[in-house]
């Protein structure tokens, strides 16, 4: 059997398949609010091994883009819980990706017309795009020791309110340049305190959301997505050898259902990972061209043993059934990138099966 189609047994979450749906934005939200669409979407792609929503804010602040979903009130609960109980009858398994975007937002998203918030006052240089055009990032208002533990507090309910609404855990969005990975990088926290300066300082603010999450709903429930050496967004880090095994190192003792590595850098640095880590990993693999990572990637990831589960992104977008795909050996439809953000159905729950073919 292709070692993507066999069960992921012996931890603390198990799958009938190694296929994860790895979390990709889709702006398709209403006012914070996930649809019926969204439902149907997601509905489709039950067959994974385990489907990661798209980035969810925890908290007004933490929002970054257009039409992306909330996650910090009963309404927005009450919304999602149509997504899970779709997701649930099909059979399939299902976390919501938390995540704060730090400085990368914008006055115009918040209602009283806030600065977004950083680990320190540095400009991303991006820009927000609008249905009116681009609006470039404002220099970001640096957090105070009482704004960081309040974000740690907003991640830790919105990860309660995940479970109401039925969610089997949530995944912490400490990636791509967003506020987690802002505290790791160095050029992006340039703080003196605690939270600033040394290794051991830049991981407190993750390990502190990881804990806190965790106590709240069970290590079991709470996963974390990572970018080693990720550029996104305008962060860098010169230590990326040393920074992500001091940090897996301080994750151990309290456990998680998962690290969700999305490779930016080389093999060797999820091999460093892989190595402190002894819980499930979860590969998002980077190949070296430029194109989408394909199926034959992630076998040869697994092949290798640097990890449990693959997560592919594009592959799931245009293919809701990808699992039978895999299992006929293709063939792959490919995806339109026309219409990942923003509009209908069109390029979201129309993508057809190999049955409907």
């Amino acid at each position: 059997m292709n070692a993507l189609l066999t069960p992921l047994t012996g931890g603390p979450l198990p799958l009938p398949n190694r296929l994860v749906m790895a979390p990709m934005t889709r702006s398709r939200a209403r006012g914070g609010l996930v649809t019926d669409l969204t439902a149907e979407y997601y509905a489709q792609r039950a067959g994974a091994g385990l489907v990661i929503t798209e980035g969810t804010q925890p908290c007004v602040i933490g929002q970054g883009y257009i039409d992306t979903p909330g996650l910090h009130t009963e309404e927005q609960a009450e919304a999602w819980r149509a997504v899970t109980g779709a997701v649930h009858a099909r059979g399939g398994r299902i976390f919501v990706q938390l995540m704060h975007s730090g400085r990368i937002g914008h006055p115009c998203l918040y209602p009283d017309g806030s600065l977004p918030l950083a680990p320190s006052a540095i400009p991303s240089g991006e820009r927000l795009h609008t249905p009116d055009g681009p609006l470039g990032h404002p220099r970001p208002r640096e957090m105070t020791s009482a704004d960081i533990a309040r974000s740690v507090e907003d991640f830790t309910s919105a990860a309660r309110l995940a479970v109401d609404a039925g969610f089997d855990g949530v995944e912490l969005h400490g990636a791509s340049g967003y506020l987690i990975h802002q505290f790791l990088a160095d050029n992006t926290n340039r703080r003196t305190d605690a939270y600033g300066g040394t290794i051991d300082n830049r991981i407190r603010y993750a390990v502190e959301v990881v804990r806190a999450v965790g106590d709240a709903i069970g290590p079991h429930r709470t996963g974390l997505r990572l970018s080693p050496g990720s550029t996104l967004n305008g962060t860098r880090e010169s230590d990326t050898d040393l920074l992500y095994p001091a940090l897996v190192r301080a994750l151990v003792p309290g456990g998680a259902a998962y690290l969700h590595i999305s490779e930016f850098g080389t093999r060797d640095t999820t091999e460093l990972i892989r190595a402190e880590w002894p819980g499930t990993l979860i590969l998002n693999p980077h190949p070296a061209s430029p194109e989408p990572a394909t199926v034959g990637y992630g076998l040869e990831a697994l092949a290798e043993g640097v990890a449990d589960a693959i997560s592919f992104g594009r592959l799931w977008l245009a293919n809701p059934d990808l699992p039978a795909r895999v299992a006929a050996g293709g063939p792959f439809t490919g995806a339109d990138p026309g219409t990942f953000y923003g509009g209908d159905h069109v390029g979201y729950t129309d993508y057809p099966t190999l049955a409907a073919r």
